[in-house]
């Protein structure tokens, strides 16, 4: 019997899919908003949010992580800047606001942000 799986796949590879969210969770982190797809940023939203728990964590282990997954710029951006500011935040860092669909293909385009 088939396993259900409940990640989109966005017809690419896991490695490709990975690569997607990093740069999606890149751009997020340095810009504090970008616009994408609604499917695209539903993906996006724990994954961000796991980066940022981990970021709240002192320690160099959790650093180590960060850089591993994220940019040296960008883990350190998460660390200094963004992480202290949910300090007293239990979750729920990120919000999704829908816009219009897209002209070229009619996509559910949306705005992603660090709230």
């Amino acid at each position: 019997m088939p396993k259900i799986k409940n990640k989109r796949r966005f017809s690419r590879k896991r490695d490709q899919r990975r690569a997607l969210l990093v740069a999606l969770a890149r751009a997020l982190i340095l810009n504090e908003k970008i616009k994408t797809t609604e499917a695209k940023a539903k993906e996006l939203r724990p994954f961000v949010e796991k980066l940022i728990t981990r970021g709240k964590e002192e320690g160099i282990h959790g650093r180590r992580i960060l850089v591993a997954r994220l940019q040296e710029d960008v883990a350190e951006k998460l660390v200094k800047e963004i992480a202290p500011r949910y300090r007293e935040r239990a979750g729920g860092y990120t919000r999704i606001l829908k816009l219009g669909p897209r002209l070229e293909d009619g996509a559910k385009m949306v705005i992603i942000e660090l709230v």
